[in-house]
């Protein structure tokens, strides 16, 4: 482990050997192992998939824990933090990625598979088919082999609306929060940042209660053809990354509460805004694309 003869922070902090990366790898072995089983019918994979779950997330908050104490005990300077910050960068980049490929799904099933089903070599197997997307025609939701169910279409009243003024409300409530700690206003930061997390909380929620009402009330599933896998797969996802980003911020919440970060070194409070804004621009894509489109 690195140390300064002169008592002040390294020029580049390297931490001891440690055990977490093992650990982490051996919890994620389990996860993966009883996944795969139990798709395949053994009963016992899921057992194993939420050992290694508990497991991989219990080595992870030792290692955060440890992150932390490093950082608040002076050890990280000006190139630990640039690398912090490229780190960031690049995770956030491979998110980027990552809905890219799935918004690509959507607009590759609207402006090439739809309308290649519409030929004429296809109207004589399936005359009945509408060559459209179900958010343009009304009714073109049937299955022309009859394998789908007919499903009603999202729209963006209102669920997906109020949704949308909750995640614009808590980047505006996050960047309050931000200027408040540059200001060295903690009461304000810590205040404004629950504001944010409650946010986060209640577009949950109205996410929740939304997928209940598509499930019961307009049979729109998962399995409604190319429009239901791509709307749950983008909707279902980008839910799944505002939990995480809800996380970070409450984890960043309570650290301020402790006391940690200061008016000139917070990244920690910088990498979970970032990754809250790639959250709300993400949003932003899904709710013109994909309710309005």
């Amino acid at each position: 482990m690195s140390s300064n003869s002169h008592g002040t922070t390294p020029y580049y902090y390297v931490p001891a050997p440690s055990r977490h990366p093992a650990m982490a790898a051996l919890g994620l072995f389990f996860v993966i192992l009883g996944a795969g089983q139990w798709v395949n019918g053994a009963d016992w994979g899921k057992y194993s998939l939420l050992f290694g779950l508990v497991f991989w997330l219990f080595v992870l908050y030792q290692w955060f824990g440890e992150t932390i104490s490093e950082s608040e005990s002076g050890q990280y300077g000006y190139k630990v933090d640039l690398s912090f910050r490229w780190s960031m960068s690049w995770f956030i980049f491979s998110e980027v990625m990552f809905f890219g490929a799935f918004f690509s799904a959507l607009w590759w099933a609207r402006v090439h598979s739809v309308p290649m089903l519409g030929d004429l070599e296809h109207a004589l197997i399936w005359p009945n088919f509408k060559a459209a997307w179900p958010t343009v025609v009304a009714g073109a939701t049937a299955s022309p082999a009859g394998i789908i169910e007919p499903f009603q279409v999202m729209t963006p009243f209102w669920l997906p609306t109020i949704n949308t003024a909750l995640l614009l409300s808590s980047g505006v409530t996050l960047t309050i929060a931000h200027h408040a700690l540059v200001e060295n206003k903690r009461e304000t930061t810590i205040k404004f940042m629950w504001f944010t997390v409650a946010l986060g909380v209640i577009f949950l929620v109205v996410q929740g209660y939304e997928y209940m009402h598509a499930y019961s009330e307009m049979n729109l599933k998962l399995s409604s053809g190319a429009y239901g896998s791509t709307f749950f797969m983008l909707t279902g996802f980008h839910g799944f990354h505002v939990f995480l980003g809800m996380l970070m911020l409450l984890v960043i919440t309570l650290r301020l509460q402790k006391g940690h970060f200061t008016s000139d070194k917070h990244f920690g409070f910088e990498g979970a805004a970032w990754y809250w804004h790639f959250v709300d621009v993400v949003w932003l894509g899904l709710y013109i694309l994909v309710y309005w489109m």
